[in-house]
């Protein structure tokens, strides 16, 4: 039996999880559960679950981490208000199932120098694949990471095109059902730019030596590359659950999460090259997580204000990384301790609004 502690249970990632668990009572306990503002549907999840250790926000959730003992935390909050909770998580040896990826973006060293080996176990769908597909050979064995995008509502279009873009057409995923700054991000592919430097931080592999490839059918959720010339592929149906059963208790399958593929029907995969110019996230990312210090903060506070921006109708879509651009041009790195980190964050955002309302 192990025991859960589920950060941002409301949200989408802790509804599934709270799903898999349901499904798996002899297996999973939920010691702890946390949520950003919603507290009646907190009590309704603690009440279902039988759990009396709750707390709202993330400071809460330090304090819920620090006095609850758990097998698994796993960390399901968005946005980079997740570092301390992960920070907490590592301190308490629990193992950290982490779908919050900004914390290990922004807190980068601080993160992968707290974790013991293996305490971090990746719940994206393409860690997680990943994560799968590196048990078929040796770190050192390891040539390439392949992430997969699905090239969000606007694959295919040329900046120009882009120009005149909407909000609500922005939240118009074709696959994912998420929250609207991790859409958003998907279609202007800023979160596979955040994906690649979490990839980068995760396994250790440079970032000469990860690629993005677009599959807009979301099946291979993302491959592993060998010397020997080999491409290991985690492939299934687009469902949450699978690598959220897999954070928390990995290595191990829980079975009946998920659908398998059916083999029966004719299935046609597409992959194709990334559009650099059109959507420049993600060199752009590579270039920030090279530079590293605080660097990949700034990159991230800048984004979560201009897509706020975005969605006040303040500026245009194509504005969204222009103004991100310009604000990790500015950057002068600050000393990667927890306060350097938040000092960036919030000289980011000071630096995007300003950006924003040079525009109007």
């Amino acid at each position: 039996m192990r025991r859960v502690i589920i950060l941002g249970s409301t949200g989408s990632i802790g509804v599934q999880a709270l799903d898999v668990i349901a499904a798996n009572r002899d297996r999973f306990e939920v010691v702890g559960l946390t949520a950003g503002t919603n507290a009646d549907a907190l009590a309704g999840q603690a009440a279902a679950f039988g759990v009396a250790d709750t707390a709202l926000g993330a400071e809460d959730s330090v304090a819920l981490i620090e006095s609850v003992a758990a097998d698994v935390v796993l960390n399901g909050i968005t946005g980079s208000v997740g570092l301390r909770p992960t920070l907490a998580a590592l301190r308490s040896g629990a193992t950290l199932a982490l779908a919050n990826k900004e914390s290990l973006i922004v807190g980068g060293e601080l993160v992968t120098d707290a974790a013991a080996p293996g305490q971090i176990v990746p719940v994206d769908s393409e860690h997680s694949a990943i994560a799968q597909a590196l048990a078929s050979g040796t770190a050192a064995e390891v040539q390439r990471l392949v992430l997969t995008a699905s090239g969000g509502p606007f694959r295919g279009f040329t900046r120009e095109q882009l120009a005149a873009v909407t909000p609500q057409q922005a939240l118009a995923h074709p696959t994912w059902d998420m929250g609207l700054v991790v859409t958003t991000n998907s279609a202007t592919l800023v979160n596979k730019g955040l994906e690649v430097i979490e990839a980068h931080h995760l396994f250790g592999v440079d970032y000469d030596h990860i690629d993005v490839t677009v599959h807009p059918q979301s099946i291979v959720h993302s491959m592993v590359e060998f010397v020997d010339g080999s491409t290991m592929a985690q492939a299934s149906p687009p469902d949450m659950r699978l690598p959220i059963s897999l954070g928390l208790d990995w290595p191990h399958r829980v079975a009946g999460v998920g659908r398998p593929l059916d083999w029966t029907t004719v299935q046609n995969w597409t992959f194709e090259p990334l559009d650099s110019e059109a959507f420049p996230a993600v060199e752009l990312a590579k270039r920030v997580g090279r530079l590293g210090a605080t660097f990949p903060a700034v990159f991230n506070a800048a984004n979560e204000q201009a897509v706020e921006a975005f969605h006040a109708n303040a500026i245009a879509f194509l504005d969204i990384l222009d103004i991100v651009t310009e604000v990790v041009d500015r950057h002068e790195p600050l000393e990667m301790t927890l306060e350097g980190v938040l000092e960036a964050e919030r000289w980011a955002r000071v630096q995007a609004d300003a950006a924003v309302t040079a525009r109007a």
